[in-house]
């Protein structure tokens, strides 16, 4: 980087010295969107403009489609195009970039049975204008039928507007790294994070085809219009390596870089990492916000490795941060400034200390005694995420109400269904209970899940099965903490209830259960999983559900003092700058939580859908736990054992 562009920015604030910094790190034209809606609605008009165009020249549009949760919201836009302002796909041609190999086209998992379900069954396309790599092809004829996929693709005159999505390894298609630049369609091998990514369509892993057959990078990069997608926090890392690294067959998705017309969408959670986003005072001049001013000195904190007391006006200077000395006068002054920041998130009152002066405290001291309901996404999210809080809650006399969102239900393995209708069975032949419709409908589970295919979703009988186990599981976790079964809540919002890893979007219904449950508790505080990891997720779901329950609350009295704090899964946590409660757990409350995590069975030790860390749930909890409370220590502040940690969200 050029230091003297940096330094005329830094003093000047232009913003064509501003844009030559960010164009300097970020090598792709991105754009943050404040979610993945808005920005496939953006995307859905410009491909709607295109085709309208082409139809007005009398000629054909040929459309490059992905698959996976990405573009979702995109066909769900063109669809409601097509149906409520008559936009027609007569002329539109359409190749996808992937298929998995082997791969019936009626298979659950099968991206021929995905495009009809989310866009092709829907639209007026023409069948014999829809090109998808065929997963039945034999083995030996796979390098013929992919050179035809090619020519195809030319005789209609290359692909006019390519839709992609990028994987964790970095790969577009199935193109993994090591993929050349001049590659072509053809089969290859699937990296194994990948393999492990696809686990939650597949159900188990055993289960996921090692190859594919994908677009090569050369036949993307013939592309004309590239639009590429990333949605979600764990998106965030290979966004940034994708967009500011540099170019190479380790990270296929960096050959972009070179093409002259691609436009990266981001959604803010997978903007995290961006330079202009994650160190803006590295890109030029910069509005210091209070929780930017914590995130600044706390980066150059962790960078030298020093506690925030000990940082000088040298270290400042030296890190690109000298515009806060200019502000503050000296190291010291903003030392001390964010150090009590941070020590005025720490709290072992989570429901707020009574009798206490609460002006720098987290949480109100009156009420003392608080109404609280915690939202679980899953019928585990609560202890895992915040158990020890949980404990905290209700040790301390709070009237602490636990609300299980969804039922979990895909979320069982086969053999622990099958040991509890047998278990079942068993015990109704023992106390003289079993009949014939019984033994019927035993026979008919059972007879289910071993004639269950690859992916494919269990019957009602099976999930109802399931879902019975998840709940007992949560009731015995619960209880654990403390809790009576009437300030227990199974809601099974709506939205979960498809038997399959994707899930509907959520409705009013869903909003309204939960709408219903707090105009019943009237709570002055609600607990909810923040996690920003994947906006079609669950947990992501759940929480705009509630957020739909606030908004439809928002004139009744009591909402106004109603606080809504955020905990993160099992998976992330809120950086440092973020947290506005922490709440430290001793050793003894370490292991209570423990336990009461070791009450959901189904999930321990290998679950159905363990993401992307293959550690058990409880362990990926005090990992977490523990590493934010040594966060606080290499600040400078006290240390503990561990730290549940929280973010309040103010509408």
């Amino acid at each position: 980087m050029d230091t003297q562009i940096m330094y005329r920015a830094q003093k000047t604030g232009s913003d064509k010295h501003i844009k030559y910094l960010i164009k300097s790190y970020e090598k792709i034209p991105v754009r943050i969107w404040d979610n993945d809606v808005e920005c496939c609605n953006h995307i859905a008009q410009s491909i709607a403009l295109a085709i309208r165009q082409r139809q007005q020249d009398e000629k054909n549009i040929v459309l490059g489609l992905a698959t996976g949760s990405t573009p979702i919201n995109l066909y769900r836009e063109l669809i409601r195009m097509h149906r409520e302002e008559g936009l027609s796909f007569y002329n539109v041609i359409t190749f996808n970039l992937d298929e998995y190999y082997p791969m019936q086209p009626d298979a659950a998992p099968s991206y021929v049975r995905f495009m009809h379900e989310f866009l092709f069954n829907h639209i007026d396309i023409p069948t014999d204008q829809i090109h998808i790599p065929n997963g039945t092809i034999p083995l030996e004829e796979v390098g013929k039928y992919c050179e035809e996929y090619e020519k195809k693709i030319a005789l209609h005159g290359g692909i006019d507007i390519q839709i992609l999505g990028i994987g964790r390894t970095g790969h577009i298609g199935f193109n993994e790294p090591g993929s050349w630049l001049d590659s072509k369609t053809r089969l290859v091998r699937l990296d194994s994070l990948t393999m492990r990514d696809a686990r939650k369509d597949f159900l188990r892993e055993e289960h996921v085809p090692f190859r594919a057959i994908t677009m090569g990078i050369d036949t993307i990069m013939n592309a004309r219009t590239i639009y590429i997608m990333a949605w979600g926090q764990h998106k965030a890392e290979i966004v940034r390596r994708a967009v500011e690294g540099e170019v190479s067959s380790h990270i296929p998705s960096t050959y972009l870089q070179n093409h002259p017309d691609v436009r990266f969408y981001v959604d803010k959670a997978a903007s995290e990492l961006l330079t202009r986003v994650n160190t803006p005072w590295l890109v030029g001049m910069c509005e210091w916000t209070d929780d930017l001013i914590a995130k600044g000195v706390i980066w150059l904190s962790q960078k030298i490795k020093r506690p925030i007391l000990k940082l000088t006006d040298e270290d400042y200077n030296e890190h690109g941060l000298g515009e806060l000395i200019l502000k503050y006068n000296t190291a010291y002054d903003l030392n001390i400034r964010v150090f009590n920041r941070l020590q005025h998130t720490i709290t072992g009152w989570p429901g707020g200390k009574p009798h206490a002066d609460d002006t720098t405290r987290p949480e109100r001291a009156k009420p003392a005694k608080k109404r609280v309901i915690i939202f679980s996404p899953h019928p585990d999210d609560d202890v895992i995420s915040m158990g020890g809080t949980f404990i905290r809650l209700v040790d301390q006399g709070h009237d602490v109400h636990v609300a299980y969102q969804t039922s979990g239900n895909i979320a069982v393995h086969d053999h622990d269904a099958e040991r509890h209708i047998e278990f079942f069975a068993e015990f109704s032949e023992a106390m003289g209970l079993r009949s014939e419709e019984m033994d019927k409908l035993q026979k008919k589970m059972l007879k289910a899940m071993k004639k269950k295919a690859p992916g494919e979703m269990d019957n009602k009988d099976v999930l109802q099965i399931k879902a019975l186990i998840r709940r007992g599981e949560a009731r015995a976790g619960a209880r654990y903490c403390g809790l009576k079964d009437d300030h227990i809540h199974f809601l099974d919002l709506p939205f979960y209830e498809t038997g399959k890893t994707r899930k509907n979007p959520v409705t009013s219904k869903d909003i309204n259960i939960i709408k219903a449950l707090m105009e019943e508790i009237k709570p002055h505080q609600v607990f909810a999983a923040g996690d920003l990891a994947d906006p079609h997720g669950t947990h992501r779901v759940c929480l705009d559900a509630i957020f739909g329950a606030f908004a439809a609350l928002k004139r009744e009295s009591w909402i106004k003092e109603c606080w809504l704090w955020l905990y993160r899964g099992a998976w992330h946590e809120w950086g440092v700058e973020e947290i506005q409660m922490a709440v430290p757990i001793s050793p003894s409350e370490l292991l209570k939580k423990r336990r009461a995590i070791f009450m959901h069975q189904s999930q321990k030790d290998r679950p159905p859908f363990p993401g992307e860390d293959d550690r058990e749930f409880w362990v990926r909890a005090e990992d977490r736990n523990r590493d934010t409370a040594e966060a606080y220590r290499a600040l400078g502040l006290a240390e503990y054992e561990a730290m549940e940690a929280f973010r309040r969200w103010e509408f």
